[in-house]
């Protein structure tokens, strides 16, 4: 009996550690990615999680567009443009090709109407119309386009046109370039106004109605997604850059160069989920968190809490883990303090390399000593 109980203790213990391995293994599994050129980022910190082929330049076709959104919401924040504002369709944007609102020439539109033509239905002449407007020109815009991808530090991308059609003349990017300049778009409110509209019929200003269906079929099919931009030109491929967030994990995927439709949107997805599986955000320090008490010199109290000025939090592997922080702290502290105070600062070092400071506050004020309180102190 004994030695039965034992044979099956062993083989229990067996069995749970190829489940174990089996686990880990699934866990580690990198994205299985046929396009092109792929990229993974946390949204937040930009850690690279996945990367294939990501400085490999080529056409990211509508994908442009992600800096046309972008151009725009910047300028509603700086007050050069409003939703509210109406917008003359010019011959040219009218005349646009390929994806459209379909847009009456000579006609008015608001601006946020055309920016919702963008974002949802990836529409080339809202995109050509807007880039006029905020730009002087379409040509201009383009320099603008151009100007805010080197300030974002994408240093492998030329646009030539707003809208990402092909016979535009040179442009390119990479999957670095674009989904750095996504998590950009992703920074603005407003875009998620119109990111999560699936399908919606627009009534134009003449009463005609067209339908906008938002090509990125993932707002309606993964859970957690929370906006994207596809795109698709022979020489492109099927593209994606999309975010999504789940626990508190948020994540943008770019891919250039799918196969087919159906095959970028599995791929993404794909890549969301080795995220998730794989990656848990941490909270290294908690704001007002006491971490220690420093000495107080010419003070009434002798000690003084300090903790930290700001939440630092993190993206981890599910099997990283991050050193202790190097505090730097003075030997004492002169009073009086002021509650809030900056007394010293905490550096973590990520397992990624990256290093993360916070300042460490006072947690409460230290009037100055009194002759009372020293001459107390004498006799104490």
């Amino acid at each position: 009996m004994k030695k039965a109980f034992g044979l099956l203790m062993v083989t229990v213990a067996a069995l749970t550690a190829v489940f174990t391995a089996n686990v880990a293994c699934a866990e580690e599994a990198a994205p299985q990615v046929t396009a092109f050129s792929a990229y993974l980022t946390d949204s937040v910190s930009g850690r690279v999680l996945y990367a294939k082929n990501e400085d490999e330049k080529h056409e990211i076709a509508s994908m442009v567009k992600i800096m046309t959104a972008t151009l725009t919401f910047e300028a509603l924040e700086r007050g050069e443009l409003s939703l509210e504002e109406k917008i003359c369709v010019s011959e040219t944007a009218a005349s646009m090709g390929g994806s459209q609102m379909f847009l009456d020439a000579g006609v008015e539109y608001k601006a946020g109407d055309l920016l919702k033509g963008v974002i949802v239905a990836s529409a080339n002449d809202a995109s050509v119309a807007l880039a006029e407007r905020i730009g002087g020109s379409h040509s201009a815009f383009v320099g603008l386009m151009n100007k805010r991808a080197a300030e974002l530090g994408m240093k492998n991308t030329l646009f030539s046109c707003a809208t990402g059609l092909p016979d535009s003349g040179e442009q390119y990017s990479t999957a670095r370039d674009v989904n750095i300049m996504t998590r950009e778009l992703m920074k603005h409110k407003g875009y998620y106004d119109y990111a999560g509209i699936w399908m919606e019929d627009f009534i134009h200003p003449s009463g005609r109605s067209t339908q906008l269906v938002n090509t990125n079929k993932l707002i309606r099919n993964y859970a957690g997604c929370v906006g994207g931009k596809t795109g698709f030109t022979d020489e492109a491929g099927f593209c994606l850059s999309a975010c999504a967030e789940r626990n508190g994990v948020r994540v943008t995927a770019t891919l250039i160069g799918g196969k087919d439709g159906k095959g970028r949107f599995a791929e993404v997805s794909g890549m969301f989920n080795y995220a998730f599986a794989n990656f848990k955000n941490v909270k290294l320090v908690t704001a007002g968190e006491e971490l220690g008490t420093v000495a107080v010199s010419g003070g009434k109290l002798k000690e003084l809490p300090f903790g930290a000025a700001a939440d630092i939090s993190c993206l981890l592997k599910n099997s990283e883990q991050t050193a202790p922080p190097v505090i730097t702290l003075p030997e004492k502290v002169k009073a009086p303090v002021v509650r809030g105070d900056v007394i010293g600062s905490a550096e973590y070092s990520l397992p990624d390399g990256r290093r993360v400071s916070v300042d460490l506050v006072a947690l409460s004020g230290v009037e100055k000593s009194s002759i009372w309180d020293i001459i107390k102190d004498i006799f104490d």
